[in-house]
């Protein structure tokens, strides 16, 4: 009875731990790869208060990490680590972190911070040169058909789409 209930519970827990980082796939394009501490890693491990400041593509380190809703950011410096920390939904990349093309028709693909735009103080992540090309042909549409398509699919699974 007692090695039931372990094996039960042991499963139970396996099962938990394993659901974190699909709910973090789903919510967050953290495709790419994960922390040092085995948790899913955001934008490529590149400094989001760089990108969505001056749109410059910084690697950031493990050092300078910030955990927000079970997803690790990595910053060059601790002093963007720091404003990131104090208002992360002022840096963190629009759809989280998805193609906002893609987004605009109903998918989650992976947003490349090598295509990035900021307009408005908002930043937006596309998949490659191509889409961010169309993307800019009319990017006042396209930002549109993202914003009207993302609560119908933000909480749906990457897979799914």
């Amino acid at each position: 009875m007692t090695t039931k209930l372990t094996v039960t519970v042991t499963l139970a827990a396996v099962s938990l731990t394993l659901a974190a980082p699909v709910f973090a796939e789903d919510e967050v394009n953290v495709t790419n790869g994960f922390s040092l501490d085995g948790v899913p890693l955001a934008l490529r491990g590149v400094d989001a208060v760089a990108l969505s400041t001056l749109n410059a593509v910084t690697t950031g380190e493990a050092a300078h990490s910030v955990m927000v809703e079970g997803v690790a950011y990595y910053f060059a410096s601790k002093i963007s680590a720091q404003k990131f920390e104090a208002a992360p939904q002022d840096y963190m990349p629009q759809y989280g972190g998805f193609c906002a093309f893609a987004v605009g028709i109903g998918k989650k693909l992976d947003g490349d911070p090598r295509y990035a735009d900021i307009v408005d103080g908002k930043l937006y992540l596309f998949v490659n040169a191509a889409v961010f090309a169309k993307y800019k042909e009319n990017p006042a549409d396209t930002l549109a058909k993202a914003a009207e398509m993302w609560p119908t699919i933000e909480h749906a699974a990457v897979g799914s789409l």
